[in-house]
């Protein structure tokens, strides 16, 4: 009989494991759905979410695109100094990618202000639930990869050493989904009706 002795890096690579793998997947898998719930609403109601869809500010949307394009490559760059052992680079990069996120969550919250001064809420007709309710889930996701990365760069001061490869690629791998996750919904929402 071959006794193989299970090599630890098969049951964490992809970086993170198969469940955080599942994981993004289900969260991609369910954001697409909703995306194209809405296209299929826009269909039918082409003016409402066209004269709705003005009511969006582009800029914020735009800036806030670039914040976390930007804050991507800088996660992708911490863990590249990561695996170089440049832990002083890493932790930089680190902060760099969770000041992307703030400045994106700072321009949310003041583009939800807006909203909500003209009464532009949850309910005021189906393109704004839609707006509402994939914004804010998205947000939801960004605060729980800012206290992740948050985690990560305390690892990183508190103790050189505590900070694994392992855990540095799946806070990555949940930051990017948070990017990839707003690089459907922004043309969706701010672009197309």
């Amino acid at each position: 009989m071959n006794t193989q002795q299970i090599n630890p890096k098969n049951i964490y690579y992809p970086p993170g494991g198969i469940l955080l793998w599942i994981l993004i997947f289900l969260e991609l898998i369910t954001f697409g759905a909703a995306l194209i719930a809405m296209m299929v609403y826009g269909k039918q109601a082409p003016e409402m979410f066209h004269t709705s869809r003005l009511h969006l500010n582009t800029t914020i949307g735009t800036i806030n695109t670039i914040a976390l394009i930007s804050s991507g490559f800088f996660m992708a760059l911490s863990v590249r100094y990561f695996k170089e052992n440049n832990l002083k680079k890493s932790s930089l990069f680190l902060k760099l990618t969770m000041l992307g996120g703030v400045l994106f969550l700072v321009l949310k919250g003041f583009e939800y202000y807006e909203k909500m001064v003209i009464g532009l809420t949850l309910g005021y007709n189906t393109f704004f639930t839609f707006y509402w309710l994939l914004t804010l889930f998205h947000v939801i996701h960004l605060l729980v990869g800012l206290v992740i990365l948050a985690f990560m760069q305390r690892d990183l001061n508190k103790n050189k050493t505590k900070a694994k490869l392992e855990d540095v690629e799946a806070s990555a791998a949940f930051w990017h989904m948070c990017d990839l996750i707003w690089l459907l919904i922004f043309p969706v929402i701010y672009l197309i009706f």
